[in-house]
């Protein structure tokens, strides 16, 4: 074996075991929080226990027959946990997918415009920057409310639609503050690339601003795209989760691991009872497994796609 051969493993061995590690918890923790989901469709129709006489009733530690105890009402936190999981994924995911599609696109035409338009674009882009992240997801948040209330409520019921409504607002609000980063990002890249060979060739053979972009310099750009994307998700899901917390995000009766944490801050000692450590550990342990794991596998893929890394090794 020659001494690159055992560079090489070296440097790979590391990052795509810490990448394994991340995709697999990524995976124990988001099968079964979007199973629960679909089992759960008729969650708004399940009365709310405890609430009939007026009278909280008894909080149950963690059992054999309930891993993760119960709340004031009586329901299992694991599966509170795990719908909440489904929300936070499923808004974590939306909104990189949003400011994936927004940032690919707002970096790739400034970078290959170049000139005052590449200016004009990226100064748009320093000036949200240098805003407070949080104020202007709660001010998209409350500018989109309205029109989507309006649009579901053609669809669901009145109480469900505010429910999903705020939730579809979110989501939209974080993913329309979270494409700066990628978008300079990936207008660097096309700044790089617009001048090489096979674009100058294109533009020589009359191939259109339009399709280049698309055709020629996009799938040069799928390893960083990926890599930011997966790194984005993690972003996404604890600014959801930091909302919630502070409860403007998700509302109850949904969950999601932000106002678990919130309710199990509140609920965490009760006069003259027990502490319990319970309703705040669990989602909050789920939380952090869930970030960590989405770390591992973003940094494994960016050592995977960096080209320097690939001449080093």
């Amino acid at each position: 074996m020659n001494e690159s051969s055992i560079e090489k493993q070296a440097f790979w061995k590391p990052r795509m075991t810490s990448g394994w590690i991340g995709a697999v918890l990524i995976l124990l923790i988001a099968v079964p929080c979007f199973a629960t989901l679909y089992w759960s469709l008729d969650y708004f129709d399940e009365p709310m226990r405890g609430g009939a006489t007026g009278e909280m009733e008894v909080v149950r530690p963690p059992s054999f027959a309930e891993p993760f105890g119960s709340d004031e009402l009586e329901r299992s936190l694991l599966w509170r946990c795990l719908l909440g999981g489904a929300i936070s994924l499923g808004i974590g995911m939306s909104a990189a997918t949003i400011a994936g599609v927004i940032g690919v696109g707002w970096g790739a035409v400034a970078g290959y415009s170049g000139g005052r338009i590449d200016s004009v674009m990226m100064r748009v882009v320093d000036v949200m920057l240098s805003l407070p992240y949080v104020l202007l997801v709660v001010l998209l948040n409350i500018a989109l409310q309205p029109a989507v209330r309006a649009g579901l409520g053609h669809i669901l019921p009145g109480d469900t639609a505010k429910l999903f409504a705020d939730v579809v607002t979110l989501l939209i609000a974080i993913g329309g503050v979270s494409w700066l980063t990628m978008a300079r990002v990936v207008r660097g890249q096309v700044l790089s690339l617009r001048n090489q060979p096979f674009i100058e060739a294109a533009r020589a053979m009359g191939v259109s601003p339009g399709r280049i972009l698309i055709v020629h310099i996009l799938p040069n750009l799928i390893g960083v795209i990926v890599v930011y994307m997966t790194l984005t998700v993690p972003i996404a899901i604890l600014q959801e989760s930091f909302l919630s917390f502070l409860g403007i995000g998700v509302q109850a009766p949904l969950p999601s691991w932000g106002n678990l944490a919130n309710d199990g801050v509140t609920q965490l000692v009760r006069p003259f009872g027990q502490m319990q450590w319970w309703l705040i550990l669990f989602p909050c342990l789920l939380l952090g497994l869930t970030l960590m794991a989405l770390n591992f596998l973003g940094d494994a893929l960016r050592e995977r796609f960096d080209p320097k890394k690939g001449v080093k090794a």
